[in-house]
């Protein structure tokens, strides 16, 4: 290293952005992930042990993919190298394997391989790693944003582990803010600030588990903020909405107001208002309310308030939540708005709702009794002796591929459970059982 580069990393230690200045050095400083590096587990023992094998961290931005390879650095006795697949060649994987056979036959000395956004390389790029990985010239630690099994080479999956990083909870994210506020040495506590827990509150939530965009919200709030009249810099609510570009709404996410939102993003698809449910909709996505909530939420509405009044309503709920989590925010606002607005506007029927609960009921209260020998299985050795299935009759051999026969035990016969609306679809289903039913 000349002088020029030991001023250049001087100089970015020091001006470097805040989310980079506090990126932990250890494992101990590690936020979140407990599942993955907590004491107990695997990834923690490896890294402690320096007994690293092939890995891919997969997972959201801000979570600590990267993090969690600079600590591996940190820690590591191995040779550390990195490149960013968006930006490096072949060229440069020549470079970093070459260097790594040097190590491992004169040193013998372990290359571990970082390579940040690792699904931006192309096939051929991917298979030139996968003898060198093989035989353990070396150690490839893979990032992405997007699903490995979709975008990583599956020869290299298969020797490598894949940890799942989740987005970072509001609790950890509020504790990486109070390390950037008042941690002198590596964060904003020399301009001697405050955060009131309004602000922290809210810039947790806005962050939805990207600890970047909360701490990158931090800095710009302290570099910009004048001193108050005690000579401290007050970071509260209307600065939070202010860093962020964001007005606080009124929904907590653990509290009534997002109890109350929900009920009336409900009862508002449930009252075929869709100007109401879609207003209700982008409300939640607003504060910040995880896409997979609600999608759940319109799949439950679609099969208890629209049910077989339009049948359709539950593939489109269904879809739509399998789109809004392959695609991510913000695209999946509008497929969630798509999904809200049939929902909203088809005809309604609870008639499924009614019958389970109907049914459930009589299994609670009433004896079980066995099902009718003539529905009972007859496919196996012995079966036909203790007259299993006998007397059966198959719909498809009679008009209209109806029979009148028991298919409820006994002491049940005539209870109905499922009495379709007249609404939509179910009005055909209605009309539909008393066709089969006239003998006329």
């Amino acid at each position: 290293m000349d002088l020029f580069d030991y001023m250049r990393e001087n100089t970015m230690d020091k001006e470097a952005p805040l989310a980079s200045r506090l990126r932990p050095r250890t494992l101990d400083e590690v936020v979140g992930q407990r599942h993955i590096v907590g004491k107990d587990k695997l990834l923690y023992r490896a890294i402690q042990a320096d007994k690293l094998g092939s890995i891919i961290f997969y997972g959201p931005p801000g979570t600590g993919k990267t993090t969690l390879a600079r600590v591996i650095a940190n820690t590591t006795s191995a040779d550390f190298k990195q490149i960013n697949a968006t930006v490096a060649g072949k060229k440069d994987m020549e470079e970093v394997v070459n260097e790594a056979k040097d190590n491992m036959g004169m040193y013998g000395r372990r290359t571990i391989l970082f390579v940040d956004e690792i699904h931006r390389f192309n096939k051929g790029q991917q298979d030139y790693l996968l003898p060198f990985v093989e035989d353990g010239t070396l150690i490839l630690i893979g990032a992405t944003t997007e699903n490995p099994y979709f975008e990583v080479n599956g020869a290299l999956l298969s020797r490598s582990r894949i940890f799942e990083l989740k987005a970072l909870e509001k609790e950890d994210i509020k504790e990486l803010i109070r390390r950037a506020v008042y941690d002198k040495e590596r964060g904003m506590g020399a301009y001697e600030a405050v955060i009131d827990e309004e602000a922290a509150d809210f810039l947790a939530d806005m962050a939805n588990g990207d600890a970047r965009a909360a701490l990158n919200a931090i800095e710009l709030g302290v570099l910009t903020t004048e001193r108050g009249t005690d000579g401290t810099i007050h970071i509260d609510l209307p600065v939070a909405q202010e860093c962020i570009q964001k007005r606080a709404v009124g929904y907590d996410k653990s509290g009534d107001n997002h109890y109350d939102t929900i009920s009336a993003f409900i009862k508002s698809m449930r009252g075929s208002d869709p100007d109401a449910a879609v207003y209700y909709l982008a409300r939640m996505l607003y504060a910040g309310e995880d896409i997979k909530f609600i999608a759940r939420r319109i799949i439950i509405c679609a099969s208890e308030d629209v049910g077989n009044a339009d049948p359709q309503a539950l593939n489109v709920a269904v879809s739509a939540a399998l789109a809004a989590e392959r695609v991510g925010l913000p695209e999946a606002r509008i497929v969630l708005s798509q999904a809200v607005l049939y929902v909203a506007s088809a005809p309604k029927s609870n008639s499924a709702c009614m019958a389970i609960d109907k049914a459930e009921e009589a299994v609670r209260t009433q004896r079980t009794m066995p099902v009718p020998v003539h529905l009972q299985d007859k496919h196996y050795r012995g079966a036909k002796k203790l007259g299993r299935g006998t007397g059966y009759q198959y719909a498809h051999d009679f008009p209209k591929h109806y029979v009148e026969q028991q298919y409820l035990p006994d002491g049940m016969e005539g209870s109905i459970f499922y009495e379709p609306s007249d609404n939509g679809y179910e009005r055909r289903i209605k009309e539909h059982m008393k066709w089969l039913k006239d003998k006329t």
